[in-house]
């Protein structure tokens, strides 16, 4: 059966309403393959509330990457249902994203990297300036906005994907698989920084990981999908205290939390 987090449910850091920011009724999306059709979606449907921190893990292959492409309105869906808290909303301008690489540019500057959404969406980029250092600073970056990305470390580059992806203050935050790069020791403390920021921006994340313990200890919520053609097998509430510091993962709860994750996965 389906867990869906119980309005009024306290998760983390808040206490969950009766309101969504979104809402995925039987998604689904084919690609035409070689005369036939490729199911990458099969149907697939779950809540995220306002402030909340959602993890997806499933078996490679199965759509994840997909499904946040379209959220962020890079995808059409085939069939199904998206709504947003607002009648009208536009990926745009109310979604960041945050890809597995950095995917900066590396002819311009930490600052004008980050400043990138701004020219986009045609907004007045003297205006933002302050804002993105500020952004900088949020991240850790500070003194840095003027270095070129080949001047900076794997984790580093992913700190000013960061902040780009929050300079035009979008509502939903999503995040594929953005550590997946980087060596252990630097994946353990961009968790520590990514719960900093995700706490003190207060920004709705969606997160993909394939890290059942990076999965347990960044969020509020797991949930999992099955393989190709994907449906979701079910999700899991993380109710830990925060901020939560790495020894969480010492605790047998922390290890309840992850075996349950595996054995859901096991059945996808």
């Amino acid at each position: 059966m389906i867990s869906q987090p119980r309005a009024g449910k306290s998760i983390g850091r808040f206490a969950l309403s009766e309101k969504t920011l979104l809402s995925i009724k039987n998604l689904k999306k084919v690609f035409p393959l070689q005369g036939e059709e490729l199911v990458a979606l099969g149907s697939v449907s779950f809540d995220v509330y306002p402030g909340e921190f959602v993890t997806i893990v499933g078996p490679s292959g199965c759509g994840k990457t997909t499904l946040l492409k379209i959220i962020a309105g890079l995808l059409p869906k085939s069939e199904g249902e998206i709504h947003v808290d607002e009648a009208m909303f536009d990926p745009t301008r109310e979604v960041g994203f945050v890809f597995q690489k950095a995917l900066l540019l590396n002819w311009r500057r930490v600052l004008d990297n980050v400043l990138l959404p701004i020219e986009i969406l045609k907004l007045d980029k003297k205006k933002y300036r302050s804002k993105a250092m500020e952004m900088l600073e949020l991240v850790g970056l500070k003194g840095f906005e003027n270095a070129y990305p080949n001047e900076l470390s794997g984790g580093m580059q992913q700190r000013v994907s960061l902040a780009r992806a929050l300079i035009h203050d979008p509502k939903l935050i999503l995040m594929d698989e953005p550590f997946g790069a980087l060596d252990a020791i630097t994946r353990e403390k961009m968790n520590l920084e990514l719960q900093r920021i995700w706490s003190e921006s207060k920004k709705t994340v969606i997160f993909i990981t394939h890290e059942i313990n990076e999965a347990v200890f960044l969020s509020d919520r797991v949930v999992v999908m099955s393989a190709r053609p994907s449906r979701m097998v079910g999700a899991v509430d993380i109710d830990f205290p925060r901020p939560r510091k790495l020894e969480v993962r010492t605790t047998p709860q922390f290890g309840e939390y992850a075996v349950k994750l595996y054995k859901m996965l096991e059945i996808t």
